[in-house]
C-alpha cells in the first residue's frame, strides 16, 4: 500500500487488434471455442467495428485496426481450469497448441485466435 488516495484497482479489459471485416470469425472463436459471451459495445464505439467478449470478470475487446499486424510476443494471459481438457478442446477446433514449461508453479500453453493474436492459457499447479 502506498498511502496515496488513489491507485490501480484491477485490470478492466485487454484490447487486441483485428483486421477490418474479421468480426464473424472472431465471434465464432471467442464464443463457440473459448466459451466467452459477446457483450454489446456502446453505439458510438460499435460504429468503429470490432467486438467485445467476457467470461466472468475477464473482458477481451477486439478493435479494428486498418493496417493490422498481430503482435508476435504481446498477449493476454488467461487463467483457466482443467488446462489439459481446455487444450484438447482448442485442438479439436483446429487451434495449434504450444505447451511451455518455463513458468514455475504453472501449466501453460499458447495458441492463436483466427487473426493470429497470441493467447496464453495458464493454470497454477495443484
Amino acid at each position: 500500500m502506498t498511502g496515496l488516495p488513489y491507485g490501480l484497482a484491477a485490470v478492466d479489459h485487454v484490447q487486441l487488434a483485428a483486421p477490418p471485416g474479421s468480426e464473424d470469425i472472431l465471434r465464432a472463436f471467442y464464443t463457440d471455442v473459448l466459451g466467452m459471451t459477446e457483450i454489446p459495445k456502446p453505439p458510438v464505439l460499435a460504429a468503429r467495428g470490432g467486438c467485445w467478449f467476457a467470461a466472468g470478470p475477464v473482458q477481451l475487446h477486439l478493435g479494428v485496426e486498418q493496417d493490422f499486424h498481430p503482435a508476435k510476443k504481446a498477449h493476454p494471459g488467461l487463467r483457466v481450469t482443467g488446462i489439459e481438457a481446455y487444450a484438447a478442446h482448442l485442438e479439436a477446433h483446429g487451434a495449434d497448441v504450444t505447451w511451455d514449461d518455463d513458468l514455475p508453479g504453472h501449466r501453460r500453453f499458447y495458441a492463436h485466435d483466427p487473426v493470429a493474436n497470441r493467447l496464453e492459457f495458464l493454470e497454477p499447479d495443484a
